[in-house]
């Protein structure tokens, strides 16, 4: 394992990252998320990202019990707030009393005193930013929290956001966005202006939720077993990726590309993400520990500029970069 500065903060994290957004508490039984952090830990991820909305705060629970009997000091825990957690009022978006509130539930659930990383999930737009900021300036403060980032926001939102950082004199160090081969629109606007500011990218979904292993064939149903064939792992999220025959076909074409590096495709996938020098940590989810060792092969690993290229021919008409494609909900959920 490889790893990388968080930001310009001292924080060392493995470019490999393990996440448990639609598996843990949800899609696979205990037992199996277990053994994939396990392989996690074996493979050197030190790296473990969370949420309080994922599998309804369940997902915290297990990844809590999972870590309980590692040395503290040796993980980087990362969690989320944002999304709704209950059905209260206030048991969503990044007010003052959700945050504050927010945070002491999963310290709870994750089993530990404090998170290096908390991150704001997406943008509010019905509170002040300065109340956000405020609010995680004192979580800081309270040794709650090491360092702040945040997930899905726009250029302008993080520029905001690191002026009130720099002045409550507090780091906010990362952005979490989708970034892969197909979804490259954070590149325009996010990845210079967090350069500029010295905030890193902590990407999720660089194998574009298992397109980019090409396992999904044109043509071709999904095959069983897969994430498009299961509602409790994301069937929904899946749907028009799976249908869409341009992208599937192109995608195959990728295979010979792989083959000839020595790779496998979704390792081709994550290597790709992690040639931008901005990203920092490249997160992977598994339901199988095998799944997380295949992954792993991809730290270290350095694409040469041809293939990067042929990449880019190959799948240009399919790429997505519009800036605008960044967005929170205009609303709280």
């Amino acid at each position: 394992m490889e790893f990388r500065h968080l930001g310009r903060s001292g924080l060392l994290v493995s470019e490999i990252s393990y996440g448990n957004w639609i598996t843990h508490g949800s899609q696979v039984e205990e037992d199996a998320a277990l053994a994939c952090v396990r392989a996690a830990l074996e493979e050197g991820i030190t790296t473990f990202d969370t949420a309080d909305v994922y599998a309804g705060t369940r997902a915290e629970a297990v990844l809590g019990r999972a870590l309980k009997d590692e040395r503290r000091a040796g993980l980087e825990i990362f969690t989320k707030v944002y999304w709704p957690t209950g059905d209260g009022r206030n048991d969503r978006g990044l007010s003052r009393k959700h945050i504050m509130e927010s945070i002491n539930g999963s310290l709870q659930r994750l089993g530990t005193d404090y998170v290096d990383l908390y991150q704001a999930h997406r943008y509010d737009y019905a509170t002040p930013l300065e109340e956000t900021m405020t609010a995680f300036a004192d979580i800081v403060r309270q040794g709650k929290a090491l360092y702040i980032g945040v997930s899905e926001w726009r250029a302008s939102e993080i520029r905001e956001a690191a002026a009130l950082a720099k002045e409550l004199n507090i780091q906010l160090v990362s952005s979490q966005p989708q970034y892969n081969m197909l979804w490259r629109v954070i590149e325009a606007e996010v990845i210079p202006t967090s350069e500029e500011l010295g905030l890193s990218q902590i990407v999720w979904s660089p194998i574009r939720q298992g397109i980019l292993t090409g396992k999904y064939l044109p043509g071709q149903p999904p095959p069983a077993g897969s994430r498009a064939t299961d509602e409790k792992s994301g069937a929904h999220f899946m749907s028009n990726l799976v249908s869409d025959e341009e992208t599937l076909t192109r995608v195959q074409q990728l295979k010979p590309l792989a083959d000839a590096a020595g790779l496998t495709m979704a390792q081709l996938a994550v290597a790709w993400v992690l040639q931008n020098p901005n990203v920092a940590s490249a997160i992977v989810g598994a339901s199988r520990p095998e799944q997380v060792r295949d992954n792993v092969k991809a730290a270290g690993v350095k694409l040469d500029v041809e293939l990067m290229k042929r990449i880019d021919e190959v799948l240009d008409p399919v790429i997505e970069r519009d800036p605008a494609k960044t967005a929170s909900p205009a609303s709280r959920p």
